[in-house]
């Protein structure tokens, strides 16, 4: 027997029963509890290792989100979605894994902070692999429906119908339709996503699973503030301070032309809300079949296609656009038109991504075999350009016939082969020995117009034809990745003590920005940086008993060749400065993390605790060495990273009919700058929710498990800067905790 309740996770799930490395959850009954429509990363905040800062209660906002783990960060994780690799995580052209997911429809959210596996398919993972597994339909016809009202104006609607048995299959479609204010400024969040799950027996132990996820968001942009922003108490343009300032609705405030200029081409007007737009039509479609072919052997193949679709908008100053205007309106080539004031900046994406993974597993013996192959193919184009608006003001439509100067052109090429083979050997009852490697290969290519000076440059004064467009190509790889580790189980049967070592290579970040750099002064193409590597050692011990169930692991991880944009020396130059990206040394981080869940009997099961626990001390091991002056990084602090991230909770059930739930989480002072610059640092703070399931399991004529959720977010309004977009030195911005946020839910089973 183990601890059980309503909202605890299964406990061989939570700790990661029977893995050689770190390896916790967030499961069904958690997920559940969470507020409705929560996005894919908010979801790990309450996991040891992870220092999740979003934008808003829900993490909504995609260029609002903040993941910190061990010594990496957002872009350096790895997510999977039911064995799909989701790819690279940037909000601009990438597949972060909040477009993909309900919590409603997911069944556990799996998370390796450190080691991850050679099993697992990514080019982004340093080490940290989050996996996404979807519930699977049910075996009886069923509709289920929640509806959601919140703060700001928050609607959400999501129904999922299964059709149960039908034969050898059972599915489930389900349609999510949620439309909210932003909690700041202007603007609102429309999201409308839909999900499909098919499985089909094809007997024995042979089944097929078929997915589908369309995801459409479009959103408003809210801006980053600065310290002395947030802290002024001198009004911004749309009236608002502290954590609200934001972008002004209509009407439109009157100012003053600048001197020779149209009407609407005061900079004020770049503050309106109706032209920071994001926009994203994203679709996944993803099969798998798995073949039993003999007793402990088995094969799966899997094949995915994602199709990007997107554009974000900006306004741009009638100043800024006048001198890219005339810079290019006689040699480079485009038909463009003067600027009437304020212009609207569009940004389109879009591409592919498509793969095939395939894998075998065979238990031969005290041997359990597992050998694979993955490779995928992404093709994404992005390209930049400002229109006039019909009349020069933010707040008219766009005229697309105007074209006022371009900027990026490109498209960029991803081509990745992974390779892998790990056996895990049972030597007696209680202790195993893992073994594995995987052999990685990556090529990147990008052609076409990289920044201003491809389409014009301004020599000795002088406007000038620009380089034209580009090519560029970086290839990596690396074909002995190894990983080891060893399982050894106690003699009481309900503890492990457990070791890992892996070996990681990942492309460098950013590749898409680190190529569209196009220096003025030289046509040459960026050097390629070398890939981010890391080395990941991990030691713990898990245990699952009566009352509670725990686990705490020790670890240390060096990563080297971090990329940092920087202004240098232009190479063939001795005092000519560029600002591009390069590796800028290593990190090394060390740390504990601990997870525990304790119901004592002698509460009878009215209360029940759990707490997260990380320390995490991570810095720089190197200097910077930029242009004209060198970063004293060395020895520093990684900005945006907590020492300390202390969650915990109580959760009650005081009858059948009601569970109960109080949370707080601390997070340690953190630095925003590379170099620890003083008065950097952002200090610690604890927030607090809660949430309430009435009439858990209630059932009456052909509605079953009607219950109505009440969640509460930052439950005493706690007023921080939480979300950190950091800085080399100085002083970075910030995005604010959003204030107390309600939640009501109702759901019912038809």
């Amino acid at each position: 027997m183990v601890v059980s309740g309503r909202r605890i996770s299964q406990a061989d799930e939570a700790v990661g029963q029977d893995r050689i490395t770190s390896t916790v959850a967030v499961t069904r009954e958690a997920l559940l509890s969470a507020p409705s429509g929560i996005s894919g990363l908010k979801m790990l905040e309450s996991l040891p290792g992870f220092n999740v800062q979003t934008d808003g209660a829900l993490g909504l906002y995609e260029f609002g989100n903040s993941v910190q783990v061990r010594a990496f960060n957002l872009d350096q994780i790895g997510f999977i979605l039911d064995g799909i690799p989701t790819g690279r995580s940037d909000a601009f052209g990438g597949s972060p894994i909040f477009r993909y997911v309900d919590n409603e429809n997911l069944g556990i959210v799996e998370a390796s902070p450190g080691a991850g596996g050679v099993t697992m398919p990514s080019y982004s993972s340093l080490g940290p692999i989050v996996s996404y597994r979807s519930i699977e339909p049910q075996e009886t016809l069923g509709v289920f429906a929640s509806q959601s009202f919140g703060d700001f104006d928050m609607k959400r609607t999501f129904v999922r119908v299964s059709t149960g048995r039908v034969g050898p299959v059972k599915a489930y479609v389900s349609r999510t339709k949620l439309d909210t204010d932003l909690w700041r400024g202007a603007g609102s969040v429309d999201r409308e996503h839909w999900e499909a799950l098919a499985h089909v027996d094809l007997g024995g132990s042979s089944w097929a699973r078929f997915k589908f996820v369309s995801n459409d968001f479009f959103d408003y942009d809210s801006p980053t503030l600065s310290r002395a922003e947030y802290n002024s108490t001198t009004p911004d343009l749309a009236g608002n301070v502290g954590r609200y300032r934001g972008y002004y609705d209509q009407p439109l405030p009157t100012y003053a032309p600048v001197a020779g200029g149209p009407q609407y081409s005061n900079a004020n007007y770049t503050y309106y809300y109706g032209q920071a737009i994001n926009v994203r039509k994203d679709k996944l479609y993803g099969g798998t079949v798995h073949l039993g072919i003999a007793d402990g052997v088995h094969a799966e193949t899997t094949v995915y296609y994602e199709d990007k679709d997107g554009w974000g908008s900006s306004p741009d100053s009638y100043a800024n656009t006048l001198t890219y205007y005339n810079r290019q309106r006689l040699v480079s080539g485009l038909s463009l038109t003067a600027p009437r004031g304020t212009q609207f900046g569009v940004s389109s994406l879009g591409g592919y991504r498509q793969g095939i993974l395939q894998s075998l597993h065979a238990d031969v013996g005290a041997h359990a075999l597992d050998v694979g192959i993955w490779a995928e193919d992404e093709k994404y184009r992005r390209y930049q350009r400002r229109q006039n608006t019909l009349d020069g003001s933010p707040a008219s439509d766009p005229n697309y016939d105007e074209l006022v100067y371009a900027r990026r052109d490109y498209t960029s090429k991803r081509a990745t082969v992974q390779m892998y083979a790990r056996d895990r050997i049972r030597l007696t009852d209680s202790f195993s020995v893992d073994l594995g490697v995987k052999a990685l290969d990556l090529d990147y290519q990008q052609r076409g117009y990289r920044d201003y000076a491809d389409y014009a440059r301004t020599v000795n004064g002088v406007n000038v034809a620009g380089w034209g467009p580009q090519y560029n190509r970086a290839h990596y790889s690396d074909y002995f990745l190894p990983t080891a580790g060893i399982l050894f189980k106690l003699p009481d049967d309900r503890s492990q003590l457990f070791a890992s070592y892996a070996e990681n290579m990942a492309m460098p970040k950013g590749m898409d920005d680190i190529y569209s750099i196009a220096y003025a002064n030289s046509a040459a193409v960026v050097a390629a940086p070398a890939p981010e590597r890391s080395k990941n050692m991990e030691l713990g011990v898990r245990t699952t008993q009566s009352q509670f169930f725990a686990s705490l692991t020790g670890y240390y991880t060096k990563f080297d060749n971090r990329i940092q944009s920087i202004t240098s020396i232009l190479p063939g130059t001795t005092n000519v400065t560029e600002t591009f990206y390069q590796n800028v040394g290593s990190v090394e981080a060390y740390g504990a993390e601990l997870l525990a869940n304790f119901k004592p009997t002698a509460l009878r099961g009215f209360a029940y605790f759990n707490a997260n626990v990380t320390y995490n001390h991570a810095q720089f091991q190197d200097d910077i060495v930029a242009a004209t002056t060198t970063y004293r990084t060395s020895g520093k602090y990684l900005p945006d990273s907590a020492k300390w991230t202390v969650s915990g909770g109580v959760t009650v059930e005081p009858t059948s009919w009601l569970v109960a739930n109080l949370t707080g989480k601390y997070t340690s002072k953190r630095f925003s700058t590379f170099d620890n610059s003083a008065g950097s640092s952002v200090p610690g703070f604890t927030v607090f929710s809660a949430y309430a399931d009435i009439g858990d399991g209630f059932s009456l004529g052909p509605v079953k498990n009607a219950k109505i959720r009440v969640n509460v977010d930052n439950l005493f309004d706690k007023d921080v800067l939480s979300f950190i977009s950091p800085a080399i030195t100085g002083d970075g911005l910030f995005r604010p905790l959003s204030p107390r946020t309600v939640q009501l839910s109702l759901s019912v089973d038809l």
